[in-house]
């Protein structure tokens, strides 16, 4: 495939740098917009990667690092509010700059994250809402000039992701029975290369354009199945207990206000709906998706050796 420039807006966390991996290892030209460059060195270690210092609320500053590029791709998403971010400015006013950039810079191709069972009308949580908000309007004022992609995941899984690695250390702790909010909630857990490959064949496809894709691994679980399937990788015997709503949603008032807001009444919302596919975006792709039991036990692994290791050296006072 011929090389493109592209740049990325929201590139710096889990996905993004996977999918920067893939797109500097098939050899494009890529601007990474970020709050910090400082923050950010390591990944100029790819030589096809500039990391841009950049406003992106800015659209004269969009549209600039923006002009000259063949695609633009956001990753840009939060699963709780803070007071820099909201649902609203991150995941609808955000998008709508970014498109308008799009168009004002000449920029044909626009690919964007969304998530599995976002609506607009039909989300439960705010998050859900924001993003099915953002899928609306970007169909709709897109219009001739840009052609945009929409990638709908379930639970993104894989080295250094937030969402198993999390459990796992929950699991880690001496707990022999572990509470969970809903616990029937169900995923089709989706590996982090098989979103990576999904965008990297929608930049290689021109018949991509204006179209959804909803991306899923293929096995669902549901969140006590998950769990279970963690603990014993990690070699832990721990009882899985659905807590009841009612208690659910107290633990997650109670929590939302912890550091890092490691549980919301967003996020309670949005485990009411199940993260699973109703159309086969892999499929249409040609992509064979990857199974959580062939990658997680090897990122686990590693990561217990890596806490073990960090003991003994702590224990030896180094």
């Amino acid at each position: 495939m011929q090389a493109k420039t592209i740049a990325l807006v929201g590139a710096t966390g889990f996905v993004g740098r996977h999918l920067l991996a893939r797109l500097a290892a098939d050899g494009h030209n890529l601007r990474v917009l970020a709050r910090s460059r400082e923050r950010n060195r390591d990944l100029l270690v790819m030589p096809t990667v500039t990391v841009i210092k950049a406003d992106v609320y800015d659209p004269d500053t969009l549209a600039g690092h923006f002009r000259g590029c063949d695609a633009v791709i956001n990753l840009v998403g939060i699963l709780n509010e803070s007071r820099r971010d909201s649902f609203q400015r991150a995941h609808v006013d955000l998008p709508r700059l970014i498109l308008q950039a799009c168009r004002v810079s000449g920029v044909r191709r626009l690919l964007h994250m969304s998530s599995l069972k976002a609506s607009a009308s039909d989300g439960p949580s705010k998050y859900l809402r924001s993003k099915g908000q953002a899928e609306d309007l970007l169909r709709k004022e897109s219009g001739a000039d840009v052609d945009v992609t929409v990638f709908c995941p379930s639970l993104i899984f894989g080295p250094g992701d937030s969402s198993t690695n999390r459990f796992a250390d929950i699991l880690r702790l001496p707990m022999p029975i572990q509470p969970l909010p809903r616990a029937n909630a169900r995923f089709a857990p989706v590996y982090v290369g098989d979103v990576v490959e999904a965008f990297a064949r929608a930049l290689a496809d021109r018949g991509t354009a204006n179209k959804t894709y909803q991306l899923c691994g293929p096995q669902v679980f549901s969140m006590r199945e998950l769990l279970a399937f963690l603990a014993t990788e990690l070699g832990l015997k721990r009882t899985i207990v659905g807590m009841p709503d009612s208690i659910a949603r107290l633990s997650a008032r109670i929590m939302e206000w912890l550091p890092g807001k490691p549980f919301s009444r967003d996020n309670y919302q949005s485990l009411t709906v199940h993260s699973i596919c109703e159309a086969d975006g892999m499929g249409e792709l040609g992509i064979r998706p990857t199974s959580l039991a062939s990658i997680a036990p090897g990122y686990l692994a590693a990561k217990t050796e890596r806490a073990r290791l960090s003991i003994f050296r702590k224990a030896a006072g180094r």
